[in-house]
């Protein structure tokens, strides 16, 4: 059985996150990896209905997430999570789950700036959260705190989706994730 390993995609809503997951898999599948994508939105529906966006119904959503991806992980499977996971000291603290099960935990930061991000977002929910019609919206009024030290940093305003998909496979490697 191949070690498992989480890979925690975190950025901005409509950094990327999904967008690089999809690849990362598939080039990992392709590499006979078994890999699982945990997908915020997807999680938010299945697992966590009926939290809000409060930072405590976030951080039971990071923690949830967080402990599937450690039981995949622990068992062979390579769990990627694509979840905006906006405050450190939660991420962090699944971090340490993880590794300490004896599991690896690679975290993607995947930057995009605030204007980029409303520029490209079809939905204008960036729009609404500056005209203060949403609240609580992450990077706006709401918390967005980035990594201090990812493993992987992503900028998908200047990257290309192959350029960074290469980046993150290559780290991996370095890592010693991947042979």
């Amino acid at each position: 059985m191949s070690k498992g390993f989480t890979l925690w995609f975190t950025g901005l809503s409509g950094a990327g996150k999904s967008t690089l997951s999809l690849p990362v898999a598939e080039k990992l599948k392709s590499l006979g990896h078994k890999v699982e994508i945990l997908d915020g939105d997807i999680v938010r529906t299945n697992l966590s209905k009926g939290l809000t966006f409060s930072k405590e119904d976030r951080d039971i959503n990071i923690r949830r997430i967080g402990f599937v991806s450690n039981l995949l992980s622990r068992n062979g499977v390579v769990a990627i999570s694509a979840a905006i996971s906006p405050y450190r000291e939660v991420r962090d603290e699944v971090r340490k789950m993880i590794t300490n099960d004896g599991a690896g935990f690679v975290e993607v930061f995947v930057h995009c700036p605030l204007d980029v991000l409303a520029e490209r977002d079809v939905k204008g929910l960036y729009k609404k959260a500056i005209a203060g019609e949403i609240k609580n919206f992450t990077g706006v009024s709401d918390p967005y705190e980035a990594p201090v030290n990812p493993e992987v940093v992503v900028d998908s305003s200047k990257e290309k989706v192959d350029e960074s998909v290469d980046k993150i496979i290559a780290r991996l490697k370095e890592l010693g994730y991947l042979n």
